[in-house]
């Protein structure tokens, strides 16, 4: 808990430092200038009536996954409204575009306890659910402070993060014993979740394989496979810089037939 408390106290005195990097965000078009209030804790959109269970994304893949979920919530808790929260313009984009009816977005405020406490107090959620492994100490703490059960849903531990978490077992063991129970992807990552100190865990699956079909253009898939006729194809999706030439002279020289490649590249700066 010592390392807990002198994360606490050192958000709280870079206070200046904080801001001063989330104007930079914003002059560089990582912030939305709109709504920029909603990364303090100040909500830009008033707080229904009834219940409001919150659902905290990442990113464009988290909230990606998460929308089965939020569907499936606004369907068996009719009284109930869901919040959406995600660090990223680009998740924004995607979910003001596709959240359904009675479920909203909101940007996740930054880690200061003071911003935290003001977004906790606007929206009063009776229900967390955090979407694979994005833990910031003051969010979950001052969440658990104030009696709101926490699930971490869809949770993944990749080598590399269990191999830094392992280092500070004095902020990730309180942190996941704050939360009710963890919905884990896979045996491996489970195991992992319980040596890091999460008491109930349970292996679930994937929340992406019971992601609904992709929105498509009609017009556009029957011109590209026309295009592309009954040539096998094959699809890189989300590649990262770098990674373009040898997925193609791999796909070139793996397959005996002319192939199709069709490159989805990712935006390093959303």
């Amino acid at each position: 808990m010592a390392t807990l408390a002198l994360y606490r106290a050192a958000t709280a005195l870079a206070a200046p430092a904080i801001a001063a990097f989330l104007a930079w965000r914003r002059l560089v078009g990582k912030e939305d200038a709109a709504r920029f209030g909603e990364r303090r804790g100040i909500a830009s959109l008033p707080r229904p009536e009834g219940p409001v269970v919150w659902v905290h994304a990442a990113s464009v893949g988290e909230a990606q996954s998460a929308l089965t979920l939020v569907e499936r919530l606004t369907a068996i808790l009719p009284a109930a409204h869901v919040l959406v929260t995600t660090g990223t313009v680009s998740s924004a984009r995607l979910l003001a575009e596709r959240l359904p009816e009675r479920a909203l977005h909101q940007f996740v405020p930054v880690d200061r306890r003071r911003w935290v406490r003001a977004f906790l107090a606007h929206w009063q959620p009776s229900l967390a659910l955090w979407i694979e492994s994005e833990l910031w100490p003051n969010l979950v703490l001052e969440t658990a402070a104030c009696g709101i059960p926490m699930v971490l849903v869809n949770a993944r531990m990749s080598e590399r993060s269990f191999a830094n978490w392992r280092r500070w077992p004095g902020i990730v063991g309180p942190l996941l014993e704050r939360f009710r129970r963890v919905l884990a992807q896979s045996e491996l990552d489970g195991s992992r979740y319980r040596s890091l100190g999460a008491a109930d865990v349970v292996v679930t699956g994937s929340l992406k394989y019971d992601a609904a079909t992709l929105p498509v253009d009609a017009h556009e898939l029957a011109h590209l496979a026309a295009a592309i006729g009954h040539r096998p194809r094959w699809l890189a999706a989300s590649t990262h810089a770098g990674e373009d030439e040898p997925v193609a002279l791999r796909g070139r020289f793996q397959l005996d037939h002319e192939v199709v490649l069709v490159l989805v590249i990712q935006n390093p700066h959303l």
